[in-house]
C-alpha cells in the first residue's frame, strides 16, 4: 500500500517511484493533493505527462503549495493542462480525519 487507497503492486517501477514520491512531499498539503492525484490517475498518464508530473515533483513545495492555492502566480513553464488538473483537484479528507 502506498496511498490511502491504492496499492502499487499493479504499476511498472516509475509510476510506483512516482506515487511513492507524490505521497512522501515533506509538506502535508502537498502529500494529499500531489498523492490522491497520483492515486486516481497515475496509471493513465502518458509517458509526456509523467516527465511532466516529475517535473513539478522537483519544485520547492512551499512553492507548490503557493501556485496551487493562488497565493503565487504560476510560472509559465507550469501553464500546462497537466498543472491545471493538479492546481483544479481537490482532495479528499475524510479518509485522513476518520
Amino acid at each position: 500500500m502506498t496511498g490511502l487507497v491504492r496499492s502499487s503492486v499493479d504499476l511498472d517501477e516509475r509510476r510506483r517511484r512516482i506515487l511513492y514520491r507524490c505521497w512522501h512531499r515533506g509538506i502535508r498539503e502537498m502529500d494529499l493533493v500531489l498523492g490522491q492525484f497520483a492515486e486516481e490517475n497515475i496509471a493513465d498518464l502518458t509517458d509526456v505527462e509523467l516527465d511532466e508530473l516529475e517535473v513539478i515533483m522537483n519544485e520547492e513545495d512551499n512553492d507548490l503549495v503557493k501556485m496551487v492555492t493562488g497565493a503565487l502566480p504560476v510560472p509559465e513553464r507550469f501553464q500546462t493542462p497537466l498543472f491545471e488538473r493538479i492546481a483544479s483537484y481537490r482532495p479528499d479528507f475524510d479518509p485522513v480525519t476518520n
